[in-house]
This record gives C-alpha cells, structure tokens and sequence, in this order.
C-alpha cells in the first residue's frame, strides 16, 4: 500500500510541475497596430484572449493537483469528499486529483448539491 501512495504522490506531483512551467509562460500583449491591419489584430486579439482561457483553465487544474496532494499528506486521499466512499481505483488511475466518485461527480455536473 505505501508503495502506491508514494506512485499516487509522483502523479500528481508530476502534473504540478508541468503546469507550473505551463503558467511560467508569459502571454503576448498585442503589437500596435497599423491600417488595414484589422484581420491581424482580430487574430492577435484572439490569440490572446485563447491565452489567457488556457491560463485559467491550467490555475484551476494546478488547485486541483495541489488539493489531491494536501489529501496524499494529511492521509484522506482516495475518497470522496462528498459521500466519504473510496473512489475507483481505475478513476484515480485516470485521474489522480479526482476528488470524488463518479456518483457523485455525475451529481455535481448536473448541479445537485
């Protein structure tokens, strides 16, 4: 069993570090625009805007990891934090910071408390 909390922990942590490279990225601020160059700022006004919801998407990731891991540490990794039961091994194998059985996903995504 320790053995595969400490294969647990390399999981997660392995994925903290990639997104923190990923958000060590800095995004690219439009250059000043010329006229008849409105197709490109639409491109570049894109680009930035996919940016930045890529960022947000990978903060919110990181907080997932960062959660799975404080449960690795303080020993309540692995069950869910809604109903209490163990989460599938399968499904933590798929997704290491998952935080709750697929029930009680399921519920969460389709708004029940």
């Amino acid at each position: 069993m320790d053995a595969v909390i400490r294969q647990r922990r390399a999981d997660p942590g392995e994925e903290r570090r990639r997104l923190l490279a990923e958000l060590g990225e800095e995004i690219q601020a439009p250059s000043q625009m010329t006229y008849g160059s409105q197709a490109a700022a639409a491109s570049q006004v894109f680009e930035q805007q996919r940016d930045l919801a890529l960022r947000e998407r990978a903060e919110q990731h990181l907080a997932l990891v960062d959660a799975a891991l404080e449960r690795l540490d303080d020993g309540s990794y692995g069950a869910c934090l809604r109903c209490g039961k163990p989460i599938a091994p399968e499904r933590l194998e798929a997704l290491p910071w998952a935080a709750h059985c697929i029930a009680c996903q399921s519920d969460l995504d389709k708004g029940r408390r």
